[in-house]
């Protein structure tokens, strides 16, 4: 079937197979492989996405329930031009393994569109169905306020650009 979707801002007319996880449509169909694959049942937080601007466990999201605009790690920002929070990932030094970052930088996103400026209970809540087996929790944390220091946090300014 074909499903319609808009990913980082491009529209797609997706062939899927009905009920198929998001996951493995932007993986295996659009090759946007930033998304990963982390437990299959939506516990660990590996694949999160933004729909919306709201965290979504896009391995278990099927494509034909998306009704909104996803955005990957890939549409945050440029290796031109990176996001306030990919550059917070770095500054900080975050990443050990890596494998669960995207999905951090993604539901950290989420939090950032919610809560411009997060205490550190908002971050721990936000942040806790998000696993990382290397413990850099504290750094995660960290890089968060930085990230909301750096961003801009008007009304007028929309939450896809603010990342």
């Amino acid at each position: 079937m074909l499903y319609p979707l808009t990913v980082n801002g491009k529209s797609y007319q997706v062939d899927a197979p009905e009920g198929m996880p998001l996951l493995w449509v932007l993986r295996d169909i659009l090759g946007l492989t930033g998304t990963k694959y982390g437990c299959g049942v939506a516990a660990c937080g590996a694949c999160t996405v933004l729909m919306d601007g709201a965290a979504w466990r896009s391995c278990q999201l099927p494509v034909d329930s998306v009704e909104g605009d996803i955005t990957t790690i890939e549409g945050l920002g440029t290796p031109q031009a990176l996001a306030p929070l990919q550059q917070a990932w770095i500054a900080h030094q975050v990443a050990q393994c890596g494998w669960c970052q995207s999905g951090q930088i993604m539901q950290a996103a989420a939090l950032l569109n919610e809560t411009p400026h997060p205490t550190d209970a908002q971050i721990d809540a936000a942040m806790s169905g998000n696993l990382c087996r290397c413990g850099t929790y504290p750094r995660i944390r960290a890089a968060i306020h930085s990230a909301a220091a750096q961003m801009p946090h008007d009304d007028e300014t929309a939450p896809e650009t603010k990342l």
